[in-house]
């Protein structure tokens, strides 16, 4: 127990030592404002907090109000931008006794000012903080179940002590602003300047009257909306705003400037006043010590979802700040590096390790292969090596010209590294190696959540897959494909679905549906739905029956929810189809000229509302060439735009799409489609049937002669088919057994149907009792019954048996030969 005690303490000493030497490099930094951003950010490096928060009291001395901050959004864990400095809040009881405060998430609970979120436990660390005449308070927030540990305290009391409380931005009530400050009244728009400020618009003092209008005019409008939103209260985040915009000048390209501001809040008799500072953006810093990037990197991961959003916003950050030729980050998965971006992408900029790893779109680098690295994520700090240092090629070929490795840590795991490497000898600088380890401790946070997120949108998206059709059958005389995308906007499961259902004498059901809402409710109706009409459609019924038939079994269902569908069946020999819709949008027809129409299908109310509602038909006529599209709302409506527009819309862009290749016409429908619905896509180009079938039909009267009469027409139509007689023989035999068996077995209508297709032959019987024809396992010799099937199976390539609208076909396939 001694040696562990001692190993943690070591450890603990070995960490504060650290946060030392980074506290005294910064010390050095110029800037106050920015020496104190990049204290605060060695928090979320060496403590373990997501969030990093300044408060100083405004100048009533009312309140608490932010200064500066470092991590996500304070949204998300319910802080306030002010507190009351008499309030009950752990920032003012820190302020008032001057020592820190700790509390977990049940102690947090007891705050009624904190608006705790439920989005996740968390612990608030509040330590104050003294300068020179001025108090403030160091908030941080961590996500560790165990929050702040002892050796991450002592840390945090090192940062809170270093931290510099910046000087008002405006000077006391009847001095003068400084020379680069601005202080705007906020209800009247007036608004005082330093000369400095003014000099940097192209104005005088004499010149200027007072109106923020005046400054505003003078920017360039592309800019101008981001201003705006600075100077408009309601969108200004208290003492975090920071944002470069471009001012005309007389001659030459536009001036950069760079405000920082924060909002006052006002009080009895004093209005609300954004203060803050405009300088020359192009002599503040080079690119590297930016201290926009890191806040627009904690803006940016806050809203990326999942891990590849995460990389591509780290990569950003990082590469042209710090002129990088090559980025990779990366999850760490057991023993291996699953690399999720490389830039850039090309596998011959990479090492040769890394191309023989690499796996269709990413690779896997083990991390066994690269002991320095792995030594790297166990130690969980960004380390830096120059050009020339030893290191084992998978590495060394990274960055021949320096590489840096940055670990990054979550919640007390490695969720992941980022490399990055230089061709040419490059010198790291104190600036760069906090963007990196800042940059590393916002990363670490961001791709834990990303990794959980895409875990469950897999989850979402393998669920509606099992649900979709896994393929679409091939149809003779036309090609269907279909997309489907879910919603980017949550996780749960959608209720759009698709169908193509093949159908007897060639032709086809095109279904496409929406149930109500997201939520597995939804999607376990949606799949009940397309199984009905399937099966109804697989009975023989015509379009609007099958449709009054899902109706009526939704509407037993007792179910809350409704849904829509679109019901097209086309038959492939005539190119002729019936529409029928409930509640859905039109079908889009393109006609082989290019031109496009919205089908004037008459429509039904939604399935699930009206038990005797009525579902009309409507005929729809497809020339060679057509394309039939079938889609849901989530393609053609949009919070900008009605579905009216939208179908609109899909109507020109089918027009302008090439019908010959369909499944690049489905993608490009979907290119630029809104993803706060889910969306289902169906596209049919009927191209006609190379070779029609041949078809007659024989209603068979109940007389005694009825099957005399079947075997006359069966010989007539075959002599004129130009049948040979052997096969015609053959053809004859079996229409009398099929015949005489429903003759015998059954009541009401018996039908008879022949086709031909090029050398095929088929024999169908239709009769109105659905009982299926049993083949006879054995015969005796005295049996006088049952031979008839045997011998129609003995004499034909296939029989089989299918349901119709009341009843059933037995049918039967012939090859004729010649």
């Amino acid at each position: 127990m001694a040696n562990v005690v001692g190993e943690g303490a070591t450890q603990g000493r070995t960490g504060n030592r650290r946060v030392e030497d980074v506290l005294k490099v910064l010390a050095a930094e110029p800037d106050p404002a920015g020496r104190s951003r990049r204290v605060l950010e060695q928090a979320l490096v060496f403590c373990g907090a997501s969030l990093a928060a300044l408060y100083t009291p405004d100048d009533a001395g009312e309140l608490l109000c932010v200064n500066e901050s470092a991590g996500v959004p304070r949204s998300l864990y319910g802080l306030r931008d002010g507190y009351a400095l008499n309030g009950p809040s752990p920032a003012a009881d820190a302020h008032r006794t001057g020592r820190p405060v700790w509390l977990g998430p049940r102690d947090l609970a007891g705050f009624a000012e904190a608006r705790r979120t439920p989005a996740c436990d968390h612990s608030v660390a509040a330590l104050p903080v003294r300068g020179e005449g001025v108090t403030g308070c160091l908030l941080a927030v961590t996500e560790h179940p165990d929050g702040f540990d002892d050796t991450q305290r002592e840390c945090l009391e090192l940062i809170a002590g270093a931290v510099t409380l910046p000087a008002p931005l405006v000077a006391e009530a009847g001095g003068e602003l400084p020379p680069d400050a601005f202080s705007l009244a906020v209800d009247s728009g007036h608004v005082e300047v330093g000369a400095d400020l003014l000099r940097l618009f192209g104005l005088t003092p004499a010149a200027f009257d007072g109106k923020v209008e005046t400054l505003l005019g003078l920017t360039v409008p592309d800019d101008l909306p981001a201003l705006m939103s600075v100077v408009e209260a309601d969108h200004m985040s208290i003492g975090d705003r920071e944002l470069e915009f471009r001012v005309e000048q007389p001659a030459g390209p536009p001036r950069w400037l760079r405000l920082r501001g924060r909002l006052l809040p006002g009080g009895e008799g004093r209005p609300a006043r954004l203060v803050g500072t405009v300088a020359d953006a192009s002599t503040l810093r080079p690119e590297v010590t930016d201290v926009a990037r890191v806040q627009r990197l904690a803006a940016a991961l806050a809203t990326a979802g999942t891990v590849r959003d995460v990389s591509h916003a780290v990569v950003t950050a990082l590469r042209e700040p710090l002129r990088a030729d090559r980025i990779a980050l990366a999850e760490l998965e057991h023993d291996r590096l699953v690399v999720t971006v490389l830039d850039p992408p090309d596998p011959e900029s990479w090492p040769a390790l890394w191309r023989l790893e690499w796996r269709t779109e990413w690779p896997d680098a083990p991390v066994r292969a690269m002991p320095t690295l792995a030594a790297a994520l166990r130690e969980g700090r960004a380390q830096i090596w120059p050009a020339g240092a030893p290191l084992e090629p998978a590495l060394a070929d990274v960055g021949p010209g320096g590489l840096a490795v940055l670990p990054l840590p979550a919640s007390g795991t490695m969720a992941g590294a980022c490399l990055i490497g230089w061709d040419t000898p490059h010198q790291f600088g104190p600036d760069e190696r906090a963007l990196l380890t800042a940059s590393a401790g916002l990363a670490g946070q961001a791709l834990l959540r990303a990794r959980a997120f895409d875990a469950e949108h897999e989850l979402v998206g393998m669920l509606q897959r099992q649900l979709l059709p896994r393929r679409l059958p091939r149809l003779p005389g036309a090609e269907a494909v279909a997309r489907y995308l879910p919603t980017t906007a949550g996780l749960e499961v959608g209720g759009d679905w698709y169908d193509v259902i093949p159908l007897p004498d060639h032709r086809v059901a095109l279904v496409i549906g929406d149930v109500q809402g997201h939520s597995a409710a939804a999607a376990t109706l949606m799949g009940q739905m397309r199984t009905a009409l399937r099966a109804y459609a697989a009975e023989g019924h015509p379009p609007d029956v099958v449709v009054h038939h899902a109706n009526r079994l939704l509407m037993d269902m007792e179910t809350d929810l409704f849904a829509t569908c679109c019901y097209v069946e086309v038959d492939l020999e005539e190119g002729s189809a019936w529409c029928v819709r409930a509640g859905h949008p039109p079908p889009v027809l393109r006609h082989p000229d290019g031109g496009t129409e919205v089908a004037e299908a008459d429509g039904g109310p939604p399935l699930g509302v009206l038990r005797e509602a009525v579902f009309p038909m409507s005929p729809l006529r497809l020339r060679p060439g057509t394309v039939l599209a079938l889609t849901t709302d989530g393609l053609v409506e949009s919070a900008d735009a009605d579905i009216d527009t939208g179908i609109e819309r899909l109507a020109a862009a089918l027009s302008a799409a090439d019908p010959a290749h369909l499944g690049l016409v489905a993608d490009g429908l979907l290119v630029g489609a809104h993803r706060d619905d889910d969306i289902a896509l169906l596209l049919m180009r009927y191209d006609g049937m190379a070779v029609r079938p041949l078809r007659e039909t024989w209603a068979v009267w109940r007389v005694p002669e009825a099957v005399g009469h079947a075997r006359r027409f069966t010989r007539r139509t075959l002599r004129a088919w130009q049948v040979p007689p052997q096969d015609r023989d053959t053809a004859l035999l079996v229409v009398s057994e099929l015949v005489t068996n429903a003759l015998v077995h059954t009541d009401g209508q018996v039908r008879l149907d022949l086709t031909l297709v090029g050398r095929r032959l088929r024999v169908a019987v239709a009769d109105s009792s659905p009982r299926t024809p049993v083949r006879p396992t054995s015969i005796s010799w005295e049996a006088t019954g049952g031979r008839g099937i045997l011998l129609v199976e003995a004499m034909t390539t296939a029989w089989g048996t299918v349901p119709v609208s009341g009843g059933k076909q037995v049918w039967c396939e012939l090859a004729l030969s010649g």
